[in-house]
């Protein structure tokens, strides 16, 4: 049984008590910065060291000031003394929010790549499983010619691999820090500041920043998320389609017990893609409102907030919670290979079609024009007729003269389409 859960690792990162316990990381380190450039007291930033604060009484002040920085420092100054005046010392909310939200998406994304590297080894585990597990490719949803499921799966495991690189380069662009004050100038606090505090946190200083960090760096960062949940999107399209009752060549697990409708005690559907298939949705929404956030007035409005409140936490949790339930569908994935054979053989064996129409030109000195209209006009008739592609072929006058039956019926080997598979492989490591 696949778990339903919502990972508490991940719910803790975007949790209220971390949320300003990483503020409080940022003001820590901000006073330790004061103290040695000699503007405040070691001693008093010793103590900003062990500063605490209560989210009981953070909700009070919230109800009176209406903002949730002033509600923090107000807790915290009165975990302290005389030295709480140290507090927050020429910073602005931003320098506190944006540098702090940047820890959170570190380790939401320390979780992320963990999870898109299980999904990686289990996509390459079943590659390896169906490396030779021939099946029809389909082109516009209508047979083509075969290829492997292993194939299938190998391709999402470079996919994927792809999308664990995206997701590490917007990291590089979200490890960064600010504490540059009200609106950039570094009037009110130092670049020493700055640079010691990032330092502190392992983070790398803004280059440079007006009142807060650039939105194109979450835009960058939402977009990865939502390159990866259209990813799992499009797999978990692929499996959908592929449990089709008439088709039924793949099913997502099935545990005892589990029932697929109220009405019809015989429903078995891919609900779990399903539901990734739904979540990839909110996600690209998510990506949207990150685009949208760039454009702020001037230094810096608010505009970005609100919504940063929504789409960061959600984004990840969401695509955290993709991933493990694909994961886990990929895992227990049924295959059926005795379906894909017969639904590769379907058409009469007019998959064998383009190695023919090949033969005739290469082998046989047909031109290409000649060569398919023969083979093609064959095709149709099997479409229409339902009769075999190479009893059709072998009536062609065009096909007699150039070859023997046993030749022709020598190109319908299933075998052919294997030929490179292991050398595909190694391409990609497997």
């Amino acid at each position: 049984m696949i778990e339903r859960y919502t990972r508490p690792e991940m719910a803790k990162i975007w949790s209220e008590e971390n949320k300003f316990t990483q503020w409080l990381r940022v003001e820590v380190a901000a006073s330790e910065a004061w103290a040695e450039l000699g503007e405040i007291p070691r001693e008093a930033a010793e103590k900003i060291s062990h500063a605490s604060f209560k989210l009981e009484r953070i909700n009070e002040v919230m109800a009176e000031t209406h903002h949730d920085v002033t509600a923090f420092l107000r807790s915290v100054q009165e975990s302290l003394g005389e030295e709480g005046r140290f507090v927050h010392l020429g910073l602005t909310s931003s320098d506190v929010w944006d540098t702090a939200t940047m820890l959170q998406l570190l380790e939401a994304t320390d979780i992320l790549e963990k999870d898109i590297d299980k999904l990686i080894e289990v996509l390459e585990n079943r590659a390896r499983e169906h490396k030779k597990t021939l099946m029809v490719g389909r082109t516009h949803g209508v047979h083509a010619e075969p290829i492997t499921f292993g194939l299938k799966l190998a391709l999402w495991a470079q996919e994927m691999k792809r999308n664990r690189e995206r997701l590490a380069q917007a990291r590089v662009n979200v490890a960064v820090g600010k504490l540059s004050g009200a609106v950039g100038t570094f009037a009110t606090v130092p670049p020493a500041v700055e640079a010691s505090v990032c330092a502190k946190l392992g983070l790398e200083p803004a280059p440079l920043s007006n009142q807060i960090l650039q939105r194109d760096r979450h835009a960058q960062y939402m977009t990865a998320l939502a390159i990866c949940a259209g990813s799992l999107e499009k797999f978990a399209t692929e499996i959908r389609g592929l449990q089709r009752t008439e088709v039924l060549e793949a099913e997502e697990p099935f545990s005892e017990g589990q029932t697929g409708s109220s009405a019809m005690p015989h429903k078995r559907n891919p609900e779990l893609c399903e539901r990734v298939c739904g979540q990839a949705r909110l996600i690209r929404g998510y990506a949207l409102v990150a685009l949208e956030d760039q454009a702020l007035w001037h230094e810096r409005d608010i505009s970005h907030s609100s919504a940063e409140r929504i789409i960061l936490p959600d984004g990840t949790t969401l695509l955290d919670y993709m991933l493990n339930i694909f994961t886990g569908v990929m895992a227990g994935l049924m295959v059926y290979p005795e379906n894909m054979r017969r639904n590769m053989e379907l058409t009469q064996g007019l998959v064998f079609s383009q190695r023919v129409l090949t033969t005739l030109i290469s082998e046989k000195g047909m031109s290409r024009n000649d060569a398919y209209k023969v083979v093609q006009g064959a095709s149709m008739q099997a479409w229409r007729e339902r009769i075999p592609f190479i009893d059709l072929l072998w009536e062609r006058p065009e096909v007699q003269e150039r070859m023997a039956r046993a030749e022709l019926e020598g190109l319908f080997d299933y075998s052919f389409f294997l030929s490179h598979i292991d050398e595909a492989f190694e391409r990609v490591g497997l």
